[in-house]
C-alpha cells in the first residue's frame, strides 16, 4: 500500500508541476486533469472511496470540461491553426504515460482487493469529522482564513468596477 501511494504521489507531484510550467492553457488543462485523478487514487488508498469518487467526477469532470469550454469561447476569434497544434500527439503523449501508470495501479489495487492481499481501511465520516475538529482543529482554522482573505479581496477588486467594465475614477 505504501508503494501505491509513492507511486500516485509521484504522479500528482510530476502532473502539478507540469500544469504550473506549461506555458498553453490546453496543456496545462490535461495535466491538471491528470494530477486531480491522481489524487483522487491517494484517496482511494487512503481508504475514502466516496471522496475519491467525487474527486474525479466533479473536479477532474465536471469543472475541467467547463475549463475547456471557457478556453475553446476565449479563443473564438483566433485561427483555427493553433487549435491543431493541440491534438499533436506530443501533446497528450505526457499525460497519457501518467494516466496510464495509475490506470496501471488502480487495476493493481483492485485485483488485490478481491484477492484479499491488499487491505483498505474504511473510514467513517464521523471519523473524519471528529479528527478535522479535533486534533486539526488548526489547519481548518486557517483554511477558513485564507478562504475568507479571498473572498474579501475578490470583492475588493469587483467592488470598484462599474456597469460599462471601467473602473470608477478612470477617465479613459
Amino acid at each position: 500500500m505504501n508503494t501505491l501511494f509513492i507511486i500516485a504521489g509521484a504522479v500528482a507531484f510530476v502532473s502539478a508541476i507540469m500544469t504550473v510550467t506549461r506555458s498553453n492553457a490546453i496543456h496545462a488543462l490535461l495535466y491538471m486533469v491528470v494530477s486531480l485523478l491522481s489524487v483522487g487514487m491517494i484517496f482511494y488508498i487512503l481508504g475514502a472511496p466516496f471522496a475519491a469518487a467525487l474527486e474525479v467526477i466533479i473536479y477532474a469532470g465536471a469543472i475541467m470540461v467547463l475549463f475547456v469550454f471557457v478556453i475553446m469561447m476565449l479563443n473564438i476569434n483566433e485561427s483555427m491553426s493553433e487549435e491543431k497544434q493541440w491534438i499533436k500527439p506530443t501533446v497528450w503523449t505526457g499525460p497519457a504515460i501518467l494516466t496510464f501508470i495509475l490506470a496501471a495501479e488502480l487495476v493493481y489495487a483492485l485485483r488485490q482487493e478481491t484477492t484479499g492481499a491488499f487491505r483498505i481501511v474504511m473510514v467513517s465520516p464521523v471519523e473524519v469529522g471528529i479528527s478535522l475538529f479535533g486534533e486539526y482543529l488548526i489547519g481548518v482554522e486557517l483554511a477558513s482564513m485564507l478562504l475568507l482573505a479571498g473572498l474579501v479581496g475578490a470583492y475588493h477588486l469587483a467592488h470598484h468596477i462599474g456597469p460599462a467594465g471601467k473602473r470608477e475614477g478612470d477617465e479613459s
